[in-house]
């Protein structure tokens, strides 16, 4: 029987030039076929424009169980270079372990901090990794590291990497011109560190086969590879996959494992599927299951938070770049949260419930964004108070396929790549796609999310005890038969019930089934005295002696909620 392998995935991540290519090819053993920046752009241009995957064989360390065998760490290095950050994001999601590289001569750096943000979502452990320290003068070499490495501890401190190991190491020393013969310094402690914080991640080889393809050629006389790592799932010989994209299915030919034929790969497998007749130009990277079990969609409903170090509001029609599973497209949100009554209640986890009514956002609520309305009527103590969970409704320019629950990522990628600012925005889970183009007829209206609207008037005069005339609540113009039967509050405390409109200037009726109170009757007709005192038909005068009115006039408030995607925008009170 053969040794257990445990794979465990590390990504290699931090800013352009911190040594990412040179410290994976350090730590490895076996480079696969997209390894150490082999493509030619790469390697023309000196920076790495895609994942490159190589891995290192160890014994298996005591922490991950007593029978014999070998811990194979796939090392995922993510290019640093800013304009490939949805090369990071899509490769963050397949990673069990985080190496984040830090030049030690320039700290953290803009991208040493989207990096960071990225493994605090997709991931749960981290090592820091202090590289270059042969540019540091000798005599200075020691405390300059420890410098480093207070200041790194700093950072980490309030998230979740916190107390998380920091290595120093030479991955090059002398630089990449240097004479391969220069060994690199610090590269055992580092592995040591490496199988003390491997664990095992939990796997599951039941459910739909779902690859994430990160190159895809083609070997003479065999067929079409496609290297990636298994997201979910499992894959034998023989199987089918489709690759979805394209409408394409195909059967697996073979398989291979770091150039070792396997029969079988699941969940968190590096592996290479070989398939016939097909052209490797149509796949550079995407996705690969079992037949019919991923779906292609154009909206989605998301659980959301912000990422703290975004600056700026999320506001709801901006549109972001959405990166879902490997692909990254443009996409214009909504935000909106539970309604003011439910703020607090605990959200079932990856579960979004079409039955509950939803309050709309014009922005995504945070200490940070100026608080609502409501918050400041709850709240006179100053403490805004923010919903348990909010969500978004993502309208995608171009369909995306991708698996159920998967992660969302919104940025701001267009930022201007030179500033020193963080371009991720925030971060979801998907818990609803729609799959039906017409998903705006087909399947918003389901989504009960709704706009509180408020309206105020005033009482023009009393008509008899149990009506009165009132004004300035509806335009000239407005249909008011639409607000027959509403309900409204007189600011004395009587409620009232819209009538009917009252001559053509917008003016209207309200019943008062409880009848006015005799304080109400003997202040308005007060008022109309004085008003009709100013000479009837002057209409200046009369504007003039209701401003410097002693009398305060009585206000109408009518208020109701109307659902966003109701086709019949019907005006609803509780």
């Amino acid at each position: 029987m053969a040794a257990r392998v445990l794979n465990v995935n590390v990504g290699v991540l931090g800013h352009i030039d911190s040594g990412k290519t040179a410290l994976a090819r350090a730590l490895s053993t076996t480079g696969s076929t997209a390894a150490f920046d082999r493509a030619p752009q790469s390697r023309a241009r000196g920076i790495t424009l895609d994942l490159g995957f190589s891995c290192l064989r160890t014994a298996l360390p005591p922490q991950l169980g007593p029978e014999p065998g070998e811990l194979q760490l796939t090392l995922v290095d993510c290019p640093g270079h800013a304009s490939l950050i949805r090369t990071i994001i899509g490769g963050a999601q397949i990673i069990d372990l985080m190496m984040l590289v830090i030049d030690v001569t320039k700290g953290m750096q803009t991208q040493s901090a989207e990096c960071l943000v990225i493994g605090q979502i997709a991931c749960q452990k981290m090592v820091v990794v202090l590289n270059k320290i042969d540019l540091l003068p000798e005599g200075k070499r020691q405390s300059a590291i420890e410098k480093m490495t207070k200041k790194m501890q700093k950072t980490l401190e309030n998230t979740k990497f916190s107390g998380c190991p920091i290595v120093a190491v030479a991955a090059k020393p002398g630089g990449p011109e240097a004479p391969e013969s220069e060994n690199p310094q610090g590269i055992s402690e580092l592995i040591e560190v490496l199988k003390s914080q491997a664990y095992l991640p939990s796997r599951d080889p039941s459910g739909h086969f779902l690859m994430a393809v990160d190159h895809c050629f083609s070997i003479k006389g065999q067929g079409t590879v496609m290297t990636g790592t298994i997201l979910s799932g499992s894959v034998s010989l023989g199987d089918n996959v489709e690759i979805p994209a394209l409408k394409v299915t195909k059967k697996v030919k073979s398989m291979q494992m770091f150039h070792t034929p396997v029969t079988y790969a699941m969940q968190g497998d590096r592996v290479g599927v070989c398939v016939t007749q097909f052209d490797p130009k149509l796949l550079e990277r995407g996705l690969i299951c079992t037949p019919d079990s991923l779906h292609t969609i154009h909206a989605a409903i998301i659980s959301v938070k912000k990422i703290q170090y975004f600056r700026g509001a999320l506001q709801t029609k901006a549109k972001f770049h959405i990166t879902v599973g490997h692909e990254t497209v443009m996409g214009r949100v909504m935000f909106f949260s539970p309604a003011p009554a439910n703020f607090n209640e605990e959200v079932q986890e990856n579960v979004f419930d079409f039955e509950k009514d939803y309050l709309y956002q014009e922005q995504y609520l945070s200490k940070d964004s100026v608080s609502s309305e409501e918050n400041k009527e709850n709240d006179q103590a100053g403490e805004v108070q923010l919903p348990k969970q909010q969500w978004a409704l993502l309208e995608f320019e171009k369909p995306v396929t991708c698996p159920k629950l998967c992660l969302v990522i919104g940025s701001k990628l267009d930022t201007d790549i030179h500033a020193n600012t963080c371009r991720l925005a925030f971060h979801g889970v998907m818990l609803q796609g729609m799959e039906d183009k017409n998903y705006t007829e087909t399947f918003l209206p389901k989504l009960k999310v709704y706009k509180q609207k408020h309206k105020e008037g005033q009482v023009e005069r009393v008509m008899d005890d149990y009506s009165v005339i009132g004004r300035s609540l509806f335009k000239k113009e407005t249909n008011i038969q639409i607000f027959v039967g509403l309900k409204v509050k007189l600011s004395t405390g009587e409620d009232g019930i819209i009538d009917g409109g009252f001559g053509q200037s917008g003016k209207f009726k309200i019943r008062l089934p409880g009848g006015l109170k005799p304080d109400t009757k003997m202040l308005l007709t007060a008022a109309s005295k004085k008003k009709s005192k100013g000479g009837k038909g002057d209409v200046t005068k009369e504007d003039e002696s209701s401003k410097n009115d002693s009398v305060q006039p009585v206000t109408i408030s009518l208020i109701f909620k109307r659902y966003v995607f109701d086709t019949q925008k019907k005006m609803i009170q509780s």
